[in-house]
């Protein structure tokens, strides 16, 4: 049980691409748990590998969290009282333990290669017994150190686990999970270039930072036997700890990128609004309890606790996430959703690449015609086949007869003219329009608005007239409705 009293959650990506939604849901539980609990929420930036770790994944992954609307007390932007929040720059401090674990016999350096290393492995498995190192050079004598170090051979450093040990975890998700110590073997802890493993370095940043609970994926419960013994071993105290589901795709099995997008750029791109996103992260492996599923981060922070996260695995449904991600498009103003459109509608060629204020009052209209349909905003170019060509397919028996009707010439007729007559072409002058053919003809609404869609749609059912008339434009519409006259003259 852990002695600190203030909670202190951190989220520690490794800066190797970009945020994935495993890791946009471990930083969200931790985010929402510090908030509700008046906390601390530290980022840590765990870039070891020297190889894959990069500034611009982690600016990209910084990014990702500040669009989701998470924000963090302590990380390598905003400093704080227990940096440096890089662990390149806290190597100094890692070499400071490791010489206290070497002189109190607790670790040891290791010479073997690999080759060697391999055929203790394959002697284990020969024995059918599970692969570990099996302590070698712990025996090592002067001489034979000695010997090593000019043969040029650079030792890692191993943690030398104590035999015959229980080693409990008491997880806050998972319960009581207890693991045996002879099966994990004296494991590395620093490499032969100096750098630091994922299991040392986390114990040893986690508790120089403080951290009070250890909010992470599944994956890592396997890891914590290890971290525990360290714990024990430099005199740290323990944080509590909380392993998360897994997250399973459609099919049940882990996600990866056959089940679609996976990192958090891409679901933006597509126009996934980041008030969904956060909100249906929340309830992958989370329950609030109760039926409610549309909530904003404000009303999460309030309701979140470790007590109600699952212990099975979380299904990601995108089609459930489509399904909320409509809602917040429907809860937004058609301009906001009209600006997040514009990539993809310069990319379909409907805007230009600098978007006039006459273009974006287009798109705005757009938007509005079509925001009901939308359960991705990058979805709204599948709607716009509407405005090719002059000429429609009318889309059923039942659709065409509405322009063999004999009241269509009289609507025709007096649309056009009223149509021409128009200065500006408005959803509103639109609405006046359409009331004043229905007023003056003496017609029903179903006489007048339903022939005009299908004159200019060949469908009978879609976006409202008053914002499809002004996005099709008077133009395209004059020469839709000719040609409905003509199919109409002709008998079509």
């Amino acid at each position: 049980m852990t002695t600190m009293e203030e909670v202190r959650v951190r989220f520690a990506p490794s800066p190797t691409g970009p945020l994935h939604i495993g890791g946009a849901r471990s930083a969200l539980f931790n985010f929402l748990f510090a908030r509700n609990k008046n906390g601390k929420f530290i980022i840590r930036i765990e870039d070891t590998d020297l190889e894959r770790s990069s500034r611009e994944s982690e600016t990209n992954i910084l990014e990702s969290l500040k669009w989701l609307g998470i924000a963090w007390d302590e990380g390598p932007d905003v400093g704080g009282a227990y940096g440096p929040y890089r662990q390149t720059e806290r190597l100094p401090i890692y070499r400071r333990f490791t010489e206290k674990l070497l002189a109190e016999g607790k670790a040891y350096p290791c010479y073997c290669t690999e080759e060697e290393l391999e055929k203790q492995r394959k002697e284990f498995m020969d024995r059918g017994e599970l692969p570990r190192y099996n302590g070698k050079c712990f025996l090592l004598t002067p001489r034979e150190k000695e010997r090593y170090e000019r043969e040029g051979r650079a030792p890692t450093i191993r943690f030398r686990v104590p035999a015959g040990k229980d080693i409990a975890v008491d997880d806050l998700v998972r319960g009581r999970v207890v693991f045996e110590s002879g099966g994990i073997g004296d494991f590395v802890i620093v490499k032969s270039d100096g750098i630091p493993t994922y299991n040392y370095a986390v114990v040893v940043d986690d508790a120089l930072m403080k951290i009070s609970h250890v909010i992470r994926a599944e994956e890592h419960l396997s890891n914590t036997p290890r971290q525990l013994l360290l714990y024990e071993a430099l005199g740290f105290p323990l944080p509590q700890f909380a392993h998360i589901s897994l997250i399973l795709g459609d099919d049940r099995a882990k996600m990866s990128k056959r089940h679609g997008a996976t990192s958090l750029v891409q679901y933006r791109e597509l126009g996934y609004l980041p008030e969904a996103l956060v909100n249906f992260l929340a309830l992958l492996g989370w329950s609030p309890g109760g039926e409610e599923e549309i909530m904003d981060l404000d009303e999460l922070v309030a309701r979140f606790s470790l007590d109600r996260v699952a212990k099975n695995p979380a299904v990601f449904d995108l089609e459930k996430l489509r399904w909320m991600n409509g809602v917040y498009i429907r809860k937004s103003p058609a301009e906001r959703i009209a600006r997040l459109a514009v990539p993809c509608l310069q990319k379909a060629g409907y805007l230009s690449e600098a978007p006039t204020d006459k273009e974006m009052k287009w798109a705005e209209l757009v938007i509005t015609a079509w925001q009901e349909h939308l359960g991705a905003v990058s979805e709204i170019v599948s709607h716009l086949d509407i405005l090719s060509g002059e000429d429609v397919a009318i889309e059923s028996d039942e659709a065409g007869a509405l322009l063999r009707e004999e009241t269509f010439l009289a609507v025709a007729d007096s649309f056009r003219e009223k149509l021409n007559s128009l200065d500006e072409l408005t959803p509103e002058t639109t609405k006046q329009m359409l009331k004043s053919i229905a007023r003056e003809l003496k017609l029903g609404g179903r006489q007048v608005y339903l022939p005009i869609r299908v004159a200019l749609t060949g469908r009978m059912h879609g976006p409202e007239l008053i914002y499809l008339i002004p996005v099709l434009g008077k133009e395209l519409v004059l020469r839709r409705m000719a040609r409905a006259l003509e199919r109409a003259g002709a008998g079509d």
